[in-house]
């Protein structure tokens, strides 16, 4: 399957030779194109002709082609789609800027083409290009109404952007052949997983399918959920606005036909869970987080008593679809739970690695649908982040993936003797913008961090009058007490040398409009900002810290700053970081050494506590070892951590908590 090219009609033998060849073209030449019988966002229109093809390409007129024989019934057909374009054209109110079908029709669609004549697809596309930037923008916003890709008109606005950060902001988001085909297709079987990067899509695909199972079925019952409690608030707040969006007319019935709270839930309220929903509904026993209770066991039970109680009877369901998002926080126990409680799909999606430190990354369960493109974060910066977290560009590299693992997280992979050649293929998000942007930026200082992070600030407003400060995020990578001291600095500068309001993140745990947001790493999951700038006094080889880098550099979707340094004496920059990153931008490709068996060995031994898949209560144990903490402590740590929502937290963090939370209980005892 390919990501460019996407087919919603039934081949036959008068259509296959034009559809395999446009097949060809658009795989070769990285080209989107979508080949279609009708429009695909309202599945009410029906269409009586069907010897025709729609031909979407980004750039090029949409072309109508009969390749049947019936002229009147053709023009039928033409006019039908363009009167129903128009409906769709005027329900997400993209008539504002596209006008009525009469004005687009005659510059925007091509319907005289002889089928027959089509050899060359290249000059078939040539023939159809379209000179004029507003016709482009036009043209790109009528195939999202076309395949359902639908943008926020207020976002992409009327006029052609043309400052940098306007042309990215307002580039009109279209599906890719892997995500349409997610949408729209039917794989003929229950569970459906979808994988890939962050920022590749998954959550938004997921809405998508949500809002059809919700409409389509007005007796259907669904429950969204996810491990994490805040991304669980996060999606509530989400849904409604994405249904409001996508102009869904029916009311959303909270807890009787829509669920989304996090998946364990708590005993005093039965739809405040999955796992609690489902031991409500069948009455069978509830288990709370304890010593002996992990959520992998407390599902493992439920399944239990469910059998128990049903016997060889068929199982009543207690849902009929289930959406399952961050999948990589559960396992294969929840999934059976779902999979037993479930009439129909579970739709199952999660990063292809929830850490560049995790021990399988191309794990034994092959997803059904593979995403390899992060659409918010240039090809330069996903590389060279990629790069600096596993150490890549150094001597002793701290993380090495085999040639299928690469491949599976995007990568185009060449290897030559001992040296892999690895590149992404570009995005359409930043097709606009000047040849080799400069994405990400080093900087070394021997200034203080908060002067020097003044002096990007005003930088970025110099070079885009359109900024906002809810477009910057500055995130301070140190676990160091004097970060905090730092960020005080930091925004006592905006405020008297801009006149910014800042947000510290780490104190309100929330985005608010209109002002800049400072952060440590723990405290902008989920968040994207056209420019991050990234502080650190010195790099260092913590796989904890190395993660946060490459998670905190890949926020950006226009650039990232990484700034070093800052009065010290050794940053840890090296000049195979800076040669390495030159190599990237100049060739859009890096070039690594293959590690020898034996370096391969020690990078996987190097680091054997973090890569062990150890239980959340395990870990806890070993940290309380480390720690020398007194048993009488481990049960109330263990409940914070639950608390806390740390279940999945890095160890290092955790150990942090513990230590700061220790000293805490130790001094109520006193």
């Amino acid at each position: 399957m390919s990501s460019y090219f996407y087919l919603h009609t039934e081949k036959n033998a008068s259509n296959a030779d034009l559809i395999d060849k446009l097949k060809k073209y658009s795989e070769e030449n990285q080209t989107l194109i979508y080949v279609l019988d009708r429009p695909l966002t309202d599945q009410r229109y029906t269409y009586a002709y069907s010897d025709s093809l729609i031909i979407l390409s980004p750039k090029n007129k949409i072309a109508i082609i009969d390749y049947g024989d019936n002229e009147e019934r053709f023009e039928d057909y033409v006019d039908d789609v363009i009167e129903d374009m128009g409906s769709i054209s005027d329900k997400y109110l993209y008539k504002e800027v596209l006008g009525r079908p009469r004005k687009w029709r005659s510059s925007l669609v091509e319907t005289d083409i002889n089928s027959e004549e089509i050899n060359d697809i290249e000059d078939f596309l040539d023939s159809l290009y379209l000179d004029d930037e507003l016709d482009k923008k036009k043209l790109d916003l009528l195939i999202s109404l076309f395949i359902g890709s639908i943008n926020d008109i207020d976002r992409v606005k009327e006029e052609v952007p043309e400052t940098t950060l306007d042309k990215v902001k307002q580039k009109i988001q279209l599906f890719d052949g892997d995500q349409t085909r997610f949408i729209y297709g039917n794989l003929g079987k229950k569970k459906i997983r979808i994988q890939g990067l962050s920022g590749t899509g998954k959550t938004e695909l997921l809405l998508h399918k949500l809002k059809d199972s919700y409409v389509n079925d007005s007796s259907s019952k669904i429950f969204f959920t996810c491990h994490n409690k805040i991304l669980a608030d996060n999606l509530k707040k989400r849904i409604p606005n994405f249904f409001n969006f996508m102009k869904v007319e029916q009311q959303i019935e909270w807890d009787r036909r829509l669920w989304c709270n996090n998946a364990w839930g708590s005993n005093s309220y039965p739809n405040s869970g999955a796992y609690r929903y489902i031991c409500h509904f069948y009455k069978i026993p509830f288990y709370t987080f304890s010593y002996q209770m992990s959520f992998s066991r407390a599902c493992e039970l439920a399944i239990i008593d469910i059998k128990a109680k049903y016997g060889t009877e068929k199982v009543e369901y207690a849902l009929t679809h289930m959406f399952i998002d961050e999948s990589q926080d559960f396992d294969e126990h929840f999934f059976a739970l779902c999979d037993l409680v479930t009439e129909k799909n579970i739709y199952i999606a999660g990063d292809i690695f929830q850490s560049i430190f995790d021990e399988n990354i191309s794990g034994t369960i092959e997803p059904d649908f593979l995403l390899g493109k992060c659409y918010r974060t240039d090809p330069k910066t996903l590389m060279f982040a990629h790069g600096l977290g596993m150490g890549l560009f150094e001597e002793t590299k701290l993380r090495w993936l085999e040639e299928k693992e690469w491949k599976d997280c995007g990568y185009n992979v060449r290897v030559e003797e001992s040296n892999y050649y690895l590149s992404r293929e570009p995005l359409r998000r930043f097709e606009d913008l000047e040849e080799g942007f400069e994405s990400i930026r080093i900087i070394e200082t021997e200034d203080t961090l908060p002067n020097t992070v003044l002096k990007v600030i005003k930088e970025i407003r110099k070079e885009n009058e359109t900024v906002q400060p809810d477009d910057i995020g500055i995130i301070l990578l140190d676990r160091s007490k004097d970060i905090y001291k730092t960020a005080d600095l930091i925004e006592y500068k905006i405020r008297k040398k801009i006149g910014w309001d800042v947000n510290k993140a780490y104190d309100t745990k929330e985005k608010i409009p209109n002002t800049i947001l400072i952060s440590n790493r723990n405290n902008v999951k989920g968040l994207e900002f056209p420019f991050v700038i990234c502080l650190t006094k010195r790099i260092i080889n913590s796989p904890g810290y190395r993660n946060s880098l490459y998670t905190m550099l890949t926020r950006s979707f226009i650039k990232s700053f990484f700034i070093t340094g800052g009065e010290m004496l050794f940053s840890g920059l090296t000049d195979g970081m800076k040669e390495s990153l030159n190599h990237i931008v100049e060739n859009q490709e890096m070039v690594i050494q293959e590690p020898s068996d034996q370096e391969k060995e020690s990078i996987r031994t190097r680091f054997k506590y973090n890569l062990k898949k150890l239980s959340h209560y395990d870990l806890m144990i070993e940290i309380f070892k480390d720690l020398k903490v007194e048993k009488k402590y481990h049960e109330k740590l263990l409940l914070a951590t639950q608390q806390m929502d740390m279940v999945d937290t890095n160890r290092s963090t955790i150990k942090e908590f513990v230590q700061d939370n220790l000293k805490y209980l130790q001094g109520r005892v006193r």
